[in-house]
């Protein structure tokens, strides 16, 4: 099997985690507020991908310099950036409108590759790209658009979020993947600490009553260990296959396995323009998937038909 397949294949599993996650990290953070949890929940992943390395990759720590370092914080800085606007909006905005402002990482994914890695997007990629954005709009929007300075502060999340793609692609190349991991991740848990002790009630981390709460010692346990381990592992492995935009477009996949997770654990209903939404983004993937030729050829058919 191709490098490249196997790269989607997993990067899909990554969006699939997060989506499947977002019901149970919802329930915990009634408990514990979002950057306490993000700074324990990435502490935790930062601290399991360390013993690895140290019982079975010790030869990767010899790679670390300052270099890898710097890699791995740009990348964790920008990752905490996606997080800690994301939270800071929803304060004033409202989910369905962030979902659909967070995924406009999608579109901002390949301006970012050209202005910055030089990368031209093909034409498949943007026709996926326009298509799964229509879909984030259909699957994501319940209320009239209006701005304020809650999406704001979403946009900058999905800006966040764009970056962090765009500099694991860059870096993922030439450095240990475990270590690249380890380091973005802490430096996530760091960042989060700091922020809980500015602006939360960071004392409840200490808390047995809440940290002992099935809700939250599940939200912990599945998302430090599949949902930030395994998940950014996976990504910062496997990205270099393939290209930044076809991830945009397979992470853009999260809101519809979150969607589809919540009708089937949470009782929530989804109605026929979600499901609608739903289609396009995994039309639009597709699409992103077809050779350049193939989307020609179809261009030209549907030409002579029309002109016919």
């Amino acid at each position: 099997m191709k490098k490249t397949v196997i790269a989607d294949l997993s990067l899909l599993v990554v969006a699939f985690v997060w989506g499947a996650t977002f019901v149970i990290v919802q329930n915990a953070i009634s408990f514990l507020e979002p950057m306490t949890f993000n700074a324990i929940r990435f502490f935790i992943a930062c601290l399991f991908l360390l013993s690895w390395i140290c019982l079975f990759y010790r030869t990767q720590l010899k790679h670390l310099d300052k270099k890898l370092i710097f890699a791995g914080v740009v990348m964790g800085v920008w990752l905490f950036g996606g997080y800690a606007l994301q939270t800071i909006g929803l304060l004033y905005t409202t989910s369905s409108k962030a979902g659909f402002i967070t995924g406009l990482s999608v579109v901002l994914v390949p301006l970012f590759t050209f202005l910055i890695l030089k990368q031209k997007p093909g034409l498949n990629a943007i026709i996926g790209v326009s298509v799964a954005t229509v879909g984030l709009y259909l699957l994501t929007m319940g209320d009239a658009f209006r701005i304020n300075k809650g999406d704001l502060y979403v946009f900058f999340c999905a800006i966040s979020f764009a970056l962090h793609i765009i500099f694991t692609g860059k870096f993922t190349s030439f450095y240990p993947t475990l270590l690249l991991t380890v380091i973005q991740i802490g430096t996530v848990s760091l960042l989060s600490a700091i922020s809980a002790v500015l602006f939360e009630s960071w004392h409840s981390a200490f808390s047995p009553q809440i940290l002992l709460k099935s809700e939250v010692l599940l939200a912990l346990c599945v998302t430090s260990l599949f949902a930030t381990a395994l998940a950014f592992l996976l990504q910062t492995k496997y990205q270099k296959y393939t290209t930044t935009t076809r991830v945009a477009l397979i992470f853009a996949m999260e809101p519809v396995f979150a969607a589809i997770t919540a009708v089937l654990f949470a009782e929530e209903t989804l109605p026929v323009v979600a499901l609608l939404g739903c289609t396009f983004i995994f039309v639009g993937m597709i699409l992103s998937e077809l050779p350049q030729k193939n989307l020609l050829k179809i261009n030209g058919a549907a030409t002579k038909k029309a002109a016919g």
